[in-house]
């Protein structure tokens, strides 16, 4: 590789082609043939071993962002030597799927699998009926199903290879299994390549101190992927926990207590917005205005509130907050959110500012339909009656809202877990509660339209 470089891909990409050239004219004929094998060349930064002693190291990714290339390539690592019949650092190794049949097709025979990754002198050889391989210095790798723990007694390894433990039926059983069995030489590890899910094997597995992790979402490896599969789920999926997790990679964790779960806000999403007779933007304002600030949540809500109270249904039209904008700045913001969605009503809270934050509103606007709110009970308890509206599926949520349901799932019975304060959930709080629970005390309904 380039001296200074972390990838010589990237630099490949960004040289000139007289650079290029005078690169690649530089290497052995054994030197060029051997680079398409060298992955650290190649590597992309997630898919580099962490320095240091660490037992498991957990590969975290978007759906092909590269962990089954970086699974395979490190198992490589482990049983190659300086030539292909020298010894490597591991001579057993775990292998161990969902079933065997995608161990064999994902793990091993896969494009990005260990046969595909192999050079052709250190390529293994495939044992069908007993279910492993067998490199030309000796090692073996063998085959197990998480669906047979019991698999797992009685060998035992020196290094192990976990692919997509999140979804496993009986991870915890497996896992444990496992650990009994990585039991040969003088530091035995393993590699875990998962898409996160919020599972307790998972959560317990990174909270190891001897866990460390790398981590990046699907595009990170978007030269290797469909444009048209990029933009597809990109459009589909990005802005919500499903994308979060699938496509960004991300470890969402449910907190005890919480009021709202990742889960149950997945399963209220609407894909088509319903007809609507009323539509609230709410603000909660920030205490100062510097980029070190809280946010000022905004958030617009819309609802159908005709007929008996109990059939009333809303909908979380946008989430418009802004951090670190003027008292101006955030009144032009939820000024504008009013003119996007036609709204009937700005609903602030103003216990921070008083008349003051009236004031800068109708100074953009001085005929917005306005309402003060203040807060007399704490955030917990004003947010509990709206989660019960969650509770009776009253309310649905557009896609893009991942900020906000972020916030939502931290709020619990000890109060809010996150970090600064809960603004967009706050702004939420107050919509739904004016077109739903102070609605339904006889606040005027205007004529049905739709959007």
């Amino acid at each position: 590789m380039p001296p200074g470089t972390r990838s010589g891909a990237a630099w490949l990409a960004s040289a000139t082609q007289e650079k290029v050239d005078e690169f690649l004219g530089g290497l052995s004929d054994n030197a060029l043939l051997s680079l398409p094998w060298l992955f650290e060349f190649w590597a992309l930064p997630h898919q580099l071993p962490p320095p240091g002693a660490w037992k498991t190291w957990v590969i975290m990714g978007g759906r092909g962002a590269g962990k089954t290339r970086a699974g395979a390539e490190w198992v490589r690592s482990q049983v190659e030597g300086p030539t292909p019949e020298a010894p490597g650092r591991a001579r057993r190794v775990a292998l161990v799927g969902e079933t065997v049949d995608q161990v064999r097709e994902v793990m091993i025979m896969g494009d990005s699998g260990i046969l595909a990754c192999s050079p052709p002198d250190r390529r293994p050889e495939w044992q069908a009926t007993r279910k492993r391989l067998v490199w030309p210095n000796g090692a073996e790798a063998m085959v197990f199903s998480a669906h047979d723990p019991d698999s797992l007694r009685g060998p035992q390894f020196d290094a192990a290879w976990v692919d997509e433990l999140a979804k496993w039926k009986k991870g915890q059983e497996t896992w444990d299994m496992l650990q009994f069995a990585l039991r040969l030489g003088e530091h035995p590890q393993q590699v875990v390549t998962t898409t996160p899910q919020n599972v307790a094997v998972l959560k317990a597995i990174m909270k190891n101190p001897s866990t460390v992790s790398t981590h990046a979402p699907t595009s990170a490896n978007k030269a290797y992927l469909a444009k048209s599969f990029l933009e597809e789920v990109t459009a589909r999926y990005a802005g919500d926990s499903l994308g979060r997790q699938e496509l960004e990679g991300e470890l969402l964790e449910d907190l005890e207590g919480a009021l709202w779960s990742h889960h149950r806000l997945d399963a209220i999403r609407v894909e088509e917005v319903p007809r609507l007779n009323r539509i609230v933007v709410a603000v909660d304002p920030p205490v100062t205005s510097t980029k070190a600030s809280d946010e000022c949540g905004i958030v617009v809500v819309g609802a159908m509130t005709e007929g008996p109270v109990n059939t009333w249904r809303a909908v979380v039209l946008e989430d418009a907050s802004v951090k670190g904008a003027s008292p101006d700045g955030w009144a032009r913001a939820a000024v504008a959110a009013m003119e996007r969605h036609n709204a009937d009503r700005m609903v602030v809270e103003t216990n921070q500012g008083g008349e003051m934050v009236e004031q800068v509103v109708r100074s953009i606007d001085p005929l917005v339909p306005f309402k003060r709110v203040t807060a007399t009970k704490g955030k917990y308890l004003r947010a509990e009656p709206v989660a019960a509206l969650y509770e009776q599926g009253r309310v649905a949520h557009v896609r893009g809202l991942a900020k906000l349901e972020e916030q939502m799932c931290q709020m619990t019975h000890a109060g809010y877990q996150g970090k600064g304060s809960p603004d967009r959930m706050d702004a939420l709080v107050w919509a739904l509660t004016e077109v739903l629970i102070e609605g339904s005390k006889g606040i005027g309904k205007p004529q049905v339209r739709g959007l």
